[in-house]
């Protein structure tokens, strides 16, 4: 589950506010109930000062309290978003369940991880731009972009016929991923009062439920039967509908530059005047542009492991570091209270986990024999829980606890993280593994919902495209430096010479497969990361 679910979005997903899923859609215009919206502001979906489903006229005060996310001014908007969320997460798992065998065809395994670090590092830019598009110009046009730009991925990596090709997809797909993912947030933000924000997020993260457990079966038996490629060149045909039922709607409800007169609340909120000048946007756009080659040079220098290695190293944590130092709010990096260390969490959490699923498919086919569609299937529940976690969060009587719920996630996904390298043990039944990613995923559910629903209570409404944009960063850019960091463990401590059979077609084995060691190493950096973030987690209030 990528994260980018947002997610798991992450990745999305979509990364959900308690109400979101792993990584898709929300920002913050502190408007609707908590910001102070005043009755009668807004006359349809995406004034920006509180959604208003459309009518002859302004609905009363007790019409606007019945209106759900499928009432008659938000079912069509509601609908089209869900479905792109849907697609992002029908890839995620599909994908991830089919690439130990693209890998292994492509003759690519020693780069495994870059598969996924492209992705990441390419998102990074496009999260930018979409947060400068979408606070000009409104998410319209940074979603339409996006998706056009993830179908193009796709079939890239889809008609491959080397890794550098195939991984070269990867980082046009993750292009379109940022746009698509910012630009959902900004959506929300500015279509829903804050009071349907948090159901609209609830429905994003069951958007995954479907998806997690039949992509890693239809993924495994096409794989199988029919071979990967027809994976990746068949998400592409599922592009038109959510594009069909989505733009119209989003063309009423949320185009144009946002208002900045609605203030955000709590403590710890970022205000500001606006979202920059044309000069303060280009230097954004120069900083992301040097954060994307710097985490694309880290990463390349992890997977070398040579003596030449260390100048390419050097050069992208120079570019890497001022850069991200820029993006993202002052404070991030010593987690100060409030929406450094919320959007810190998220960093750490999404990257933490995401790595360890990440290898999850690869460790059972190549150490324990299992085909592709049973090592797929082993994630398969995460996305019923990890549903389930951004449920339990988005529940309105459990709001002034959101925070110790974001820290009991972090404890579990810590959990789950840390049991993953048990099963290379023959011992170990690898259904154990499913039960403890489950609950990892849970704990994601409750992290990515609750950081997502406090960045937007923290953001002024003319700084939702930027902080969603930083939110995003911080969790590509982790997943980006670890991936880097496990790769780099990975390949020495053997993994480059892990197979899983010819083509996957058959089970390796795990006398096969060998190289435990280079899982082991791959999981104890996860679980450290993540345990660092059950620490972070205790400082997302602001200060008094």
């Amino acid at each position: 589950m990528a994260t980018y679910e947002d997610g798991p979005g992450e990745s999305g997903e979509i990364a959900t506010d308690g109400r979101r899923r792993r990584d898709a859609a929300g920002t913050a215009v502190s408007a609707g109930g908590e910001a102070g919206s005043r009755p009668g502001e807004g006359s349809r979906p995406g004034a920006e000062g509180g959604g208003r489903p459309p009518a002859e006229g302004r609905p009363s005060a007790p019409l606007l309290e019945e209106a759900t996310v499928l009432s008659r001014g938000y079912r069509a908007l509601t609908l089209g978003i869900v479905s792109v969320v849907f697609l992002i997460a029908f890839e995620a798992t599909a994908v991830g369940t089919a690439m130990p065998v693209a890998a292994d065809e492509l003759d690519g395994v020693s780069a495994y991880a870059f598969a996924f670090s492209a992705l990441f590092t390419t998102a990074l830019l496009g999260m930018v731009v979409s947060g400068l598009w979408c606070d000009r110009r409104g998410p319209l046009p940074p979603v339409a972009t996006g998706i056009g730009a993830f179908a193009v991925g796709l079939v890239l990596s889809g008609t491959a016929v080397t890794m550098w090709i195939f991984v070269l997809g990867r980082a046009v797909q993750g292009i379109g991923g940022g746009l698509v993912i910012v630009a959902l947030y900004v959506t929300v933000s500015r279509a829903y009062p804050e009071r349907l924000r948090p159901p609209v997020m609830s429905s994003f993260a069951a958007a995954w439920v479907v998806p997690a457990v039949v992509g890693p079966l239809i993924a495994g038996s096409v794989t199988q039967h029919l071979g990967w490629r027809w994976v990746f060149l068949g998400i592409p045909l599922l592009v038109a509908v959510p594009l069909a039922v989505m733009m119209p709607a989003l063309r009423r409800s949320a185009s144009g530059p946002p208002r900045a007169d609605v203030p955000a609340q709590g403590p710890g909120t970022e205000t500001g005047s606006g979202s920059g000048t044309g000069a303060g946007d280009r230097g954004r756009l120069k900083y992301a542009g040097a954060l994307a080659v710097g985490a694309g040079l880290l990463q390349y220098a992890g997977q070398e492991l040579s003596l030449p290695a260390i100048v390419p190293a050097l050069a992208g944590a120079a570019l890497l570091v001022p850069a991200a130092l820029r993006l993202l709010p002052r404070g991030t990096y010593r987690a100060a209270r409030g929406l450094p260390a919320v959007v810190l969490l998220r960093g750490i959490a999404a990257g933490g986990f995401v790595v360890a699923e990440s290898f999850v498919p690869l460790m059972l086919v190549s150490q324990r024999g299992l085909s592709v569609t049973l090592a797929g299937l082993a994630l398969a529940a995460g996305g019923g829980t990890w549903a389930l976690g951004s449920f339990t969060q988005s529940r309105a009587r459990l709001g002034p606890y959101r925070e110790r719920l974001a820290q009991g996630g972090m404890v579990l996904v810590t959990g789950g993280v840390a049991y993953a390298p048990a099963v290379l043990l023959e011992t170990v039944p690898v259904w154990t593994l499913a039960v403890a990613m489950a609950v990892a995923c849970y704990g994601m559910g409750l992290v990515i919902g609750a950081t997502s629903v406090l960045l937007l209570q923290l953001s002024a409404p003319e700084k939702v495209g930027k902080n969603s944009a930083a939110l995003q960063m911080s969790d590509s850019l982790s997943n980006v430096v670890l991936l880097a960091a496990t790769g780099a463990a990975f390949a020495a401590c053997g993994g480059g010479s892990v197979s899983v059979g010819v083509h996957g077609a058959e089970p390796a084995g795990a006398a096969a497969g060998g190289q435990p060691l280079a899982f082991l190493a791959v999981y104890a950096v996860s679980a450290l990361v993540c345990a660092v973030g059950v620490a972070v987690a205790g400082r997302l209030r602001g200060p008094a």
